[in-house]
């Protein structure tokens, strides 16, 4: 009998594609190794990729990819292998070993205690970045940002938790001036996310919103489906820490929100002045389709997060979120007929 609460909560069509993505879990993993013969045992977050395994957190990871690729086998499938291929390819397996310097990134992002469900909870800053020192070295960002999501994954068990939640912060966030090495490393790491890690995301909540990302939000609202909508928070400066602890414990969230440090709570003297004629925003990653990726938003998220993500880290901007809303809502309205 079923004992995992994830799996009890599967639908009919749900099950039976668990069942069937299963069953060819050795060509998936022929296909990720490229190997004709039998494939070597692989553990995806502990949980063996193994046909006849009776883990139930085995059902729960299957279920992701099925879900977000809308319960397509082939597809599904073909996301699985692709990722195990990645991995391996980028040893995320490893990553978990690796040094970062903490001066560089430590207030760009990292994870702090739980919800009230015991997910964890991943914070992302995006205001007051020094660009160069972050995005400098595009390859090493990239990697701090997986490793900050696995760090993210590895507490989730598959059993009593099975998503994290995301608080987006763009105080301080500018739509000015951007480096090409951070326009690179987000849309790198946006699709990297999408590919890689989908169905993540429990709730992402935005605080700090300058105006510009508000409208933008607002703009393609109505084009977004509702699941996914749900999933949003968008939090008023005035009511954040009442918000965010509906479902973070006061005692979970960091000093910035609760007491005074070095990002104080208020936007007082972060928001950026609206833009006259004379100036050149650089609003490429949220306006230009051609440089953003388009996106699918499937069983309550924009693919996937994905959502990393994602949770996905954005620029100053926070253009990692902007851009994939934006490429849904223009994708949605181009073709609602």
């Amino acid at each position: 009998m079923t004992q995992n609460k994830f799996v009890k909560q599967f639908t009919p069509e749900e099950t039976e594609a668990v069942a069937k993505l299963k069953a060819i879990l050795p060509d998936v993993l022929k296909a990720a190794f490229k190997s004709e013969g039998e494939p070597e045992p692989y553990a995806l977050y502990g949980i063996a990729l193994d046909k006849d395994s009776d883990d139930e957190r085995l059902d729960v990871l299957l279920v992701k990819y099925l879900r977000a690729r809308d319960l397509d086998l082939e597809a599904a499938s073909k996301m699985l292998s692709n990722n195990i291929a990645w991995r391996r390819e980028f040893k995320a397996d490893t990553i978990l070993e690796e040094h970062f310097d903490d001066s560089v990134f430590g207030e760009v992002g990292y994870i702090l205690k739980t919800d009230k469900d015991k997910r964890p909870v991943c914070y992302n800053f995006y205001g007051n970045l020094d660009q160069e020192k972050v995005f400098g070295d595009k390859e090493r960002f990239i990697r701090w940002r997986v490793q900050l999501m696995e760090k993210g994954v590895q507490l989730i068990d598959f059993t009593e938790v099975d998503s994290m939640v995301q608080v987006h912060d763009y105080k301080g966030a500018s739509m000015f001036g951007r480096t090409t090495n951070a326009k690179a490393a987000t849309k790198e790491i946006i699709k990297l996310m999408q590919d890689n890690y989908p169905e993540f995301l429990s709730t992402k909540f935005f605080v700090n919103v300058p105006w510009w990302g508000s409208k933008i939000f607002n703009f393609v609202r109505p084009w977004l489906p509702e699941a996914t909508v749900k999933k949003f928070v968008v939090c008023s400066n005035q009511e954040l820490v009442e918000t965010l602890s509906e479902k973070i414990p006061i005692e979970n969230l960091p000093a910035v929100y609760t007491g005074n440090t070095a990002r104080d709570l208020t936007m007082e003297n972060s928001e950026d002045p609206k833009p006259t004629e004379a100036d050149e925003p650089d609003t490429t990653a949220a306006t230009h389709e051609d440089e953003a990726p388009k996106i699918s938003a499937e069983e309550g998220e924009i693919k996937p997060v994905e959502d990393a993500g994602t949770g996905v880290v954005a620029t100053s901007a926070g253009d990692a979120d902007i851009s994939k809303i934006k490429a849904e809502g223009s994708e949605r309205a181009a073709t609602a007929t």
